[in-house]
């Protein structure tokens, strides 16, 4: 797969289905800490969410959505990307574009999620906070990420 394969497009309703099943495939991935009833609970938010009060970009391979990036303000809100393109520099691309294009340099990360803390800490951001639970109040806690010096 070539780089030019790729590309990034805003987000439209009409994505909305690919992106829930891209949110499934990725959280299923990399959550295994989540209790099934969490995993459910938090299934039925996504599927509710309307996503246009993000900033929302997705990435397209061959017109289909393979990751998507969510940025509120200066924070990324979401970035999930399908497990068959993990470690592909893909999810580099969608946080480059979201720090150069919309001046997010701020993520939330599940604590237990060591490939994602890892994955953040290469490209450049340091913990600067931990919260004991998520913000649905769960036992899950938060690690509150911020860029450092930018490596990408």
């Amino acid at each position: 797969m070539e780089r030019t394969d790729f590309k990034i497009t805003a987000y439209k309703n009409s994505l909305k289905t690919q992106i829930t099943k891209v949110w499934e495939e990725s959280v299923c991935a990399t959550h295994s800490f989540l209790k099934p009833t969490d995993f459910e609970d938090i299934k039925r938010l996504v599927t509710e969410m309307d996503f246009s009060v993000f900033s929302v970009y997705c990435l397209l391979h061959k017109k289909r959505v393979i990751g998507f990036i969510g940025v509120t303000g200066e924070k990324v809100e979401m970035l999930f990307l399908s497990p068959k393109y993990f470690r592909l520099g893909l999810g580099k691309k969608l946080m480059t574009f979201a720090f150069t294009e919309l001046g997010a340099n701020k993520v939330d990360v599940n604590e237990q999620n060591t490939g994602a803390i890892t994955f953040y800490k290469k490209l450049g951001f340091e913990v600067y906070d931990r919260s004991e639970k998520d913000k649905q109040g769960k036992d899950y806690p938060i690690l509150k990420m911020k860029l450092e010096s930018p490596n990408f």
